[in-house]
């Protein structure tokens, strides 16, 4: 079976692992530091927070942009779960914005409306998370300028969008967002087994986020509330989590950063051998805004249901009997049954539901090679002409 995508592992991310075993530190210790501090240089940001997976990231970027019960987050219904969860967590109401019909992203003009509606009701969001759907940003420009006309935090969940750029700068720098979450799950770009990142150039933002994924504890004597006990002494000043990140993480995931740039080269050529071969079948391929370059952590494509005689399942079916393992990113949110029971029902995001309805995730990886690849676009096409 050919995945959808998978992790690219070489020796040099198992020496780089095993180093850590033989080490004094497995954990909190200075390979740690050594992956944040890189991430942030690549990124061109001022501080990154490595914790244990993404979804620990959203939430703790949440919690220091000050969000919690009666607020109000905003985010795409063409996501996974952890972009809306994170909001949940702190007792704030989640609602959505339909997605753009050319990339799938957030739909900035529908963000505006909403913003303008919101305004006038006493609705207004205090946090955005802004997906950056298959390794493409949104429209943060656009995005940035709203937030400043109504004050809302954004956070940018970059977990497809390592390497990714975004008006000639890598995502993360945070020209655009408050924070920026990267995910290292093994079938993103990059992997540290399990593991996420906040970045962030707020330094009280950059502060917080480490205090949080430690219990709210603090061992810095000015964050304390009275003079250090002593060498051993700390406060708990706020309530935290254990969201720790292990060096053997951190080792793994820095040894990954290392070969970043061939992992995208080959993401981006894999998609355009997509782009060129697919071309002329009944299907939308993925489309792209001027200012942002994808890091291609998906390469999805959406079935021209009128112009095939096979239903979306049975060609989702017929790739997976021919040992291809698509997938499909996403189902909308809001269907979920949780959120049915907030009070969201079909039909409240028509272009989300629709893409739902087209989609397919074809394989996306830096190992698959050009023969699996033909192949795939073989059996793609066979189906589509059946």
């Amino acid at each position: 079976m050919i995945p959808y995508g998978r992790q690219s592992l070489d020796q040099a991310d198992i020496d780089a692992v095993v180093a850590v075993l033989h080490s004094d530190w497995l954990t909190q210790g200075p390979t740690l530091e050594r992956f944040e501090q890189a991430m942030a240089l690549r990124c061109q940001a001022d501080h990154a927070v490595a914790v244990c997976n993404a979804t620990a990231a959203l939430h703790i970027a949440c919690v220091a942009a000050g969000l919690g019960s009666g607020d109000r987050l905003w985010t795409t219904p063409n996501t996974f779960l952890a972009s809306a969860n994170c909001g949940r967590y702190c007792g704030a109401q989640v609602d959505f914005v339909d997605i753009d019909p050319l990339t799938w992203n957030i739909d900035a003009d529908a963000l505006a409306t909403k913003l303008e509606e919101a305004e006038r009701d006493g609705t207004l969001p205090k946090v955005l998370v802004a997906v950056a759907f298959s390794g493409q940003s949104c429209d943060m420009r656009r995005i940035g300028q709203l937030s400043e006309r109504y004050g809302f935090t954004v956070i940018e969940d970059a977990s497809h969008a390592v390497g990714a750029s975004y008006a000639g700068r890598p995502v993360g720098c945070g020209e655009f967002a408050d924070m920026t979450v990267f995910s290292f799950h093994p079938v993103k770009i990059i992997t540290s087994a399990e593991g996420g990142m906040v970045l962030t150039n707020r330094p009280e933002l950059a502060q917080r986020l480490q205090r949080l994924r430690s219990h709210g504890m603090t061992r810095d004597a000015g964050q304390m509330t009275e003079p250090s006990h002593g060498p051993w002494y700390y406060q708990q000043v706020e309530l935290g989590f254990n969201y720790r990140m292990t060096d053997l993480q951190a080792a793994l995931g820095l040894s990954q950063l290392n070969k970043l740039d061939g992992f995208i080269a080959r993401r981006r050529e894999l998609a355009a051998r997509y782009h060129r071969l697919l071309g002329g079948l009944p299907l939308t391929l993925p489309g792209s805004q001027p200012e942002a370059e994808s890091a291609w952590h998906l390469y999805v494509v959406r079935l021209q249901l009128d112009g095939i005689a096979l239903s979306h399942l049975q060609v989702f079916e017929g790739l997976r009997a021919a040992g291809i393992g698509v997938n499909l990113h996403y189902i909308p949110v809001h269907l979920q049954p949780y959120y049915r029971d907030q009070g969201f029902a079909t039909g409240d995001f028509p272009q989300a539901e629709r893409y739902y309805s087209e989609a397919i995730s074809l394989p996306m990886f830096p190992s698959l090679s050009d023969e699996q690849q033909d192949y795939v676009v073989e059996q793609l096409r066979r189906l589509l002409e059946e």
